[in-house]
């Protein structure tokens, strides 16, 4: 009996280490930058709390890749005016795959749990991060985006969803959102971004670190 509980365990352990294994979340900040815009003012855009969860496709279709997303972007401005800022802020990926069929890959993105809610930064705020900056009902209750991306080899970038905003900071948060690539034959690498854009047309983006979709 204590044999069998051993090897018990292992299985257990080794099916854990295989749920585990398919995606690693980042805590905290992930990645920002910063510019300075036509009139003085400091933008600084970043991406916290990123979480790509790739997943075994339901169609069971080798050339799919399929997975869920979580994170936050946040976007800060500082200087004179500040206040005053408009402008869009934008979240998407950078696609990167090595070929496909020659019918194309379709990328379709659902977003049913986004929320948006503006803010005064103060980095010494306890509830700085998800805590009282997230609203609900979700703004967008469910939209989905389908690009043609084209042949392989290539890279695109596809926006997956974009708010109005204004004032001297905000952040957008999206929880386990669905996306799927359909058509790639090899990986599929998806580098998540977000972009700050001011209405007089001063933009920047951040890019965070590529997540390998097999």
């Amino acid at each position: 009996m204590k044999a069998i509980s051993r090897v018990l365990m292992v299985v257990v352990a080794s099916v854990a280490a295989l749920f585990v294994s398919t995606g690693t979340s980042n805590a905290g900040l992930d990645n920002e930058l910063s510019v300075v815009d036509g009139q003085g003012r400091t933008l600084t855009v970043q991406q916290w709390d990123t979480f790509l969860n790739g997943v075994f496709p339901l169609d069971r279709n080798r050339l799919t890749r399929e997975w869920f997303h979580s994170g936050k972007a946040t976007y800060i401005v500082a200087g004179e005016g500040a206040d005053d800022f408009e402008g869009t802020l934008e979240l998407g990926y950078q696609v990167g795959f090595p070929w496909s069929l020659g019918v194309g890959i379709n990328f379709s993105y659902t977003t049913p749990n986004i929320a948006f809610d503006g803010y005064a930064f103060d980095a010494a705020d306890p509830d700085f991060g998800f805590g009282n900056n997230i609203v609900t009902p979700p703004l967008f209750p469910g939209v989905s985006i389908t690009a043609d991306l084209g042949n392989g080899p290539g890279i695109q970038e596809v926006a997956t969803f974009s708010v109005d905003v204004s004032g001297a900071g905000g952040s957008v948060a999206v929880a386990n959102a669905h996306g799927t690539v359909t058509g790639a034959a090899g990986g599929v690498l998806l580098r998540p971004y977000a972009r700050l854009i001011s209405k007089n047309g001063d933009s920047v983006s951040t890019y965070g670190t590529p997540w390998n979709m097999n």
